[in-house]
């Protein structure tokens, strides 16, 4: 089989499987104020960024479809005062997505201990975490090494832990993103 046909078969297959097996999942998208969570579900979606985003207000629920997956996103405020409700929208997720402003060196202390106080929770015991080190895009955005460090992520045990640089202007690593949150759909 050529390589045109083989493309055509693969393309077929994968529209036969997301039309008799549709996949589902559901996400919770969470951090501090102004990391971009609403940027990076827009970016999921296909969307266009915007750079005068209007703060979440307690949570927004958007459905999308990528990939022959159903995703139910969950996006919550950053703000300290909806901090408390994060957990509860985290129960029974497929996943978490954990978005930091990666050129706010100054807010790292923060983010690390609102992710490992919100980790710590018997309830969110095994669900899969994503973290984003978003603004990638930015000069002073740090590595997603520095990333992982800040976030202590290896303190993050008892689950599946990846760690991603994105750029919600630019697109930067959200297909990566997608993959690997279709990977955990049921």
């Amino acid at each position: 089989m050529g390589d045109d046909a083989r493309s055509y078969w693969d393309a077929f297959v994968a529209w036969l499987r997301a039309l008799f097996f549709g996949r589902e999942m559901e996400i919770v998208v969470i951090g501090l104020q102004n990391a971009g969570k609403t940027s990076f579900i827009d970016a999921l979606s296909g969307g266009t960024f915007e750079e005068d985003m209007i703060p979440t207000v307690g949570f927004n629920v958007r459905r999308l479809r990528r990939d022959g997956v159903s995703v139910k996103t969950w996006d919550l405020g950053g703000q300290e005062r909806f901090r408390g409700t994060w957990e509860r929208y985290c129960r029974g997720v497929d996943c978490v997505v954990y978005v930091v402003d990666a050129a706010a060196k100054e807010l790292f202390e923060t983010a690390r201990n609102e992710l490992h106080g919100l980790l710590k929770r018997e309830t969110l015991r095994e669900i899969p975490l994503l973290v984003l080190g978003n603004k990638s895009d930015l000069e002073s955005a740090v590595r997603v090494q520095d990333v992982v460090e800040a976030m202590e992520l290896k303190r993050a045990t008892g689950r599946e832990v990846c760690c991603y640089n994105v750029s919600c202007k630019n697109s930067t690593n959200i297909d990566v993103c997608l993959k690997w949150l279709t990977a955990h759909a049921k």
